[in-house]
């Protein structure tokens, strides 16, 4: 919403040109904080993508790691049964 403001904030600073100078001043200072509100929205937005990165690779990692322990778990009861397996032809 607020980048579309912002053409209407220079089209409207654009057409008071020929205006006073108390009204050239007042379009500009609405044309900059429109500027500074979009600044400000985008930085939010980049700090929100930014989070949401973070949290989804986060949890891809948990994912990874747990795959692997589970893995791992498995080789152990397969190593052991193979154990147990020997030592009962030995018998």
């Amino acid at each position: 919403m607020k980048r579309a403001l912002l053409p209407l904030a220079v089209t409207a600073a654009l057409g008071l040109a020929a205006c006073s100078d108390k009204a050239k001043n007042e379009a500009a200072e609405a044309a900059n904080a429109i500027g500074a509100d979009v600044n400000a929205t985008m930085s939010a937005a980049e700090q929100d993508v930014k989070a949401a990165t973070e949290g989804a690779l986060g949890d891809a990692q948990n994912t990874a790691d747990s795959i692997g322990n589970s893995m791992n778990e498995g080789a152990d009861k397969v190593g052991n049964a193979v154990q147990a397996a020997g030592d009962e032809l030995k018998k």
